[in-house]
């Protein structure tokens, strides 16, 4: 009986959220941070449906909508993390260093612990990666941070038919100089690459001469199949790099064989922001506190974010996740400010341009009539070190509350609040 009581108070409780979105809810008195225009004093937001429908100083709120005051409170569009690794996922092995065919949509758990560190910090579209010591570790996948039980609650795909749900993840530099079957050098790291790229466009050939006899196609090759994505512009490579030398290097190698690409990491930015504002290819840049990790790594400068601003490269931020926790990605845009960035290019690098960067500004990054409903309310100043995320919203759908007590355990928690094996603290 007890079990029946529960489950019609699921259900009307259920029935409840459904109509909520078809209410409008509007957030009134805050301080808005569109991204793609000026700041809105003592502004509205109103939502409908897992969409924004209005955002202004002066707009009419409707009759039936449910108001709340957010007065003194900062209103900006939710986080986009453009490279994490969250979700303990996996990539390529040592079997070979290139794996186009290998998924993080297999890979992926989607009620990992380690995501509520994502809702906590205000990230609601993040690009996970599998690992990076591969030339070419296989196919990422884009995700917001709903909750869900299965993959496809959080997955943003872009065609669902062909499983086109991410980009691809790429690398060069010490990262995949190994013992064999791995490569030894750059040089030998390059020359890899271009081999099997080479091999993907003489299949893509192949597969066009037979378009009107399917017997004569080639026998099907995942692998091809990743690559052919690449050169269709159906997928971004996302490419892992440090060194000066490393990011040209990956640069050549796109303009080659003509594929988007988004570069990562760029610990020597700095050294050559000209050349690639130049080659007109954006930059997700990561910064840490401390040194350490790779020698390659050693001149990392965060005014990067600066000098790329100023040749006029587009600029994005990403936590590498566990690199950076991703409760502190506001802080790197805040780092790169104090080193000469402007604020709103960092604004913009924390939100609309790593949109851009997953080709996803069309739904997310900023706050337009129309676009989903991601949002995330501060205690203050985005870029204040006393500034706290205090909710975040997906689509209309409040996942991230530090009012729930539970909730603020995952955002102040330490350790034991999030390893996948340990339980989880309350206290």
């Amino acid at each position: 009986m007890t079990h029946r009581i529960l489950l019609a108070l699921l259900c009307v409780f259920s029935v409840h959220i459904i109509k909520a979105q078809d209410t409008p809810v509007a957030y009134k008195g805050a301080l808005i941070y569109t991204i793609n225009s000026t700041p809105i004093e003592n502004g509205t937001l109103i939502v409908q449906n897992g969409k924004i429908l209005a955002v202004g100083a002066d707009i009419q709120i409707p009759d039936n909508a449910k108001v709340f005051d957010v007065k003194g409170k900062v209103i900006m569009p939710g986080l986009v993390d453009t490279h994490s690794h969250l979700g303990n996922g996996s990539g390529g092995d040592r079997s070979g260093a290139l794996h186009p065919e290998v998924r993080l949509l297999d890979a992926f758990d989607p009620m990992a612990v380690n995501l509520m560190k994502a809702r906590a910090g205000g990230l609601t579209t993040i690009n996970i990666m599998p690992g990076s010591g591969h030339l070419m570790s296989g196919q990422t996948l884009y995700i917001k941070t709903r909750k869900g039980k299965v993959i496809e609650d959080l997955t943003i795909c872009k065609n669902v038919a062909m499983n086109i749900c991410g980009g691809m993840k790429m690398a060069n530099g010490t990262n995949s100089i190994r013992k064999k079957p791995f490569p030894g050098t750059r040089a030998k790291s390059a020359a890899m690459v271009r081999e099997l790229f080479i091999k993907a466009q003489e299949y893509q050939k192949k597969l066009l001469a037979a378009k009107d006899s399917p017997e004569k196609a080639p026998a099907r090759d995942l692998k091809m199949e990743g690559l052919i994505e690449i050169l269709e512009g159906k997928r971004i490579v996302h490419f892992h790099t440090h060194r000066h030398d490393d990011v040209l290097t990956a640069i050549r190698i796109s303009k080659e064989f003509g594929f988007k690409i988004v570069l990562h990491h760029v610990s020597e930015a700095w050294k050559i922001a000209d050349e690639i504002a130049e080659a007109n290819v954006p930059v997700s840049l990561i910064f840490i506190d401390s040194p350490g990790g790779k020698m390659e790594a050693i001149d990392l400068d965060p005014k990067s974010a600066a000098a790329l601003e100023k040749a006029g490269a587009d600029v994005a931020f990403h936590t590498d996740d566990p690199i950076t926790d991703s409760r502190l990605l506001l802080r790197s845009a805040a780092i790169a400010v104090r080193e000469g960035m402007t604020k709103p290019k960092a604004l913009e690098g924390l939100t609309l341009a790593g949109a851009k960067m997953l080709e996803l500004d069309d739904r997310i990054g900023s706050l337009e009539k129309g676009k989903d409903a991601d949002f995330i309310i501060l205690s203050g100043d985005p870029l204040s070190v006393y500034t706290h995320v205090e909710q975040t919203w997906i689509e209309g759908i409040k996942v991230f509350d530090t009012a729930n007590a539970e909730d603020k355990a995952y955002a102040v928690g330490g350790y034991n609040v999030y390893p996948e094996a340990t339980t989880h603290v309350h206290d």
